[in-house]
């Protein structure tokens, strides 16, 4: 196969410009040449992090040593032989013992000047997901800071007056009739404390944006853990030092992970219980947030992962961030909600994946453009 040469419009070829390599090598999406027998010639980086394996061991290798004969990859690349166009297919799920299973975006075009040659591209769907996510996370948090807006003026105000009620009738009632009244007074306190809960959810992101250091966050969120509800599981922390302070607010960080790692802690048990708490640097991901019309660059990622038996349970996985969504008998279903809220709020985006024994939450928060990368 003859090596690309980069042209200007004109067709003249590109005295300076990069090797064919170098371009493939730029892209995000992975890369997969192959001939009329579908051996592989050529892969880019992305394709080799896709595939787990060198590009020395890739090639020469046939396609279907790595994906299954059953694979829809391999029927797109059929279709694109035998129609001579390309094709593209979204959503398709490769999965191989090599490589797991991968929720991806597959384009498969010929080769004009190599018959039967073909391109194979894959993107992850990964990275269009978070912001998926994020927006439907951001979308419930505005339903329950509506809600919480319309219980606070509409319910607890009669609720005051019916327990006022309740009081009066409970002075003159008989025994068997003073029981009734308590239930109302009791019921009137329980609804209003709900209300008062959900007060947290009011409109408005943090109060004050002062530099925070996250990592002194998670030291205090793993002290408390450890003092209390987590004190017979084991913490292991993977942290990056040279990550730069998070513009945001020191308490409303703290019980976003006090959040995370409460759930986490109920996930496993007291025996081989482990919380992982790890913090890295990610260049790529920016986030367009509404309202002022900007970008932000969502580098710093926070994770905390689990090693739970069961994980979440699928049917709960799309709507795990909406308000009175849970899995616990007792829980009220506000936890993660507000975690979301919170996260939003600081123009954060969150995301998880779960499996049995492996559950983790992901927090990517800003960078302002200005700061400076860490060294």
């Amino acid at each position: 196969m003859s090596e690309a040469i980069l042209r200007f419009d004109d067709g003249s070829p590109s005295p300076r410009g990069p090797d064919a390599d170098a371009v493939l090598n730029a892209l995000g999406m992975a890369v997969v040449v192959m001939d009329p027998s579908d051996v592989i010639l050529r892969v880019n980086a992305a394709a080799e992090d896709l595939l787990q394996s060198s590009t020395a061991h890739l090639r020469g290798l046939v396609l279907t040593e790595l994906l299954p004969k059953d694979s829809p990859v391999l029927s797109l690349i059929g279709q694109v032989r035998s129609e001579g166009s390309t094709v593209s297919e979204y959503g398709v799920t490769l999965d191989t013992p090599r490589i797991g299973r991968r929720f991806v975006n597959v384009q498969v075009s010929p080769l004009l000047d190599a018959p039967d040659h073909v391109v194979l591209a894959v993107q992850e769907r990964s990275l269009a997901d978070k912001i998926d996510r994020q927006l439907t996370h951001r979308g419930a948090a505005r339903s329950v800071s509506a809600m919480a807006s319309m219980l606070a003026h509409e319910v607890k105000n009669p609720l005051s007056g019916i327990r006022g009620a309740a009081q009066l009738l409970e002075q003159n009632a008989s025994e068997e009739d003073s029981a009734l009244t308590k239930l109302i007074r009791d019921e009137t306190d329980r609804i209003c404390a709900l209300v008062d809960r959900m007060e947290v959810f009011s409109e408005g992101g943090p109060a004050q944006r002062n530099p925070v250091n996250i990592h002194l966050v998670l030291d205090r969120v793993r002290q408390l853990a450890q003092a209390g509800f987590a004190r017979n599981i084991r913490f292991i922390e993977t942290y990056d030092p040279s990550l730069p302070p998070i513009p945001g607010d020191h308490d409303q960080l703290v019980q976003v992970f006090l959040n995370l790692v409460k759930n986490a802690a109920e996930a496993t048990s007291d025996e081989g219980g482990e919380i992982v708490l790890a913090t890295a640097y990610r260049h790529g991901l920016r986030f367009a947030i509404p309202g002022p019309g900007t970008r932000v660059h969502l580098p710093l990622m926070v994770s905390i992962q689990d090693n739970g038996p069961d994980g979440i349970p699928e049917d709960l996985q799309p709507c795990l961030f909406d308000p009175f969504v849970t899995s616990k008998p007792k829980g009220s279903g506000l936890g993660l909600a507000l975690v979301a809220k919170i996260v939003g709020d600081h123009s954060g985006v969150i995301e998880f994946d779960s499996q049995p024994r492996r559950t983790i939450f992901r927090v990517m928060l800003p960078m302002t453009e200005s700061s400076k990368e860490p060294a």
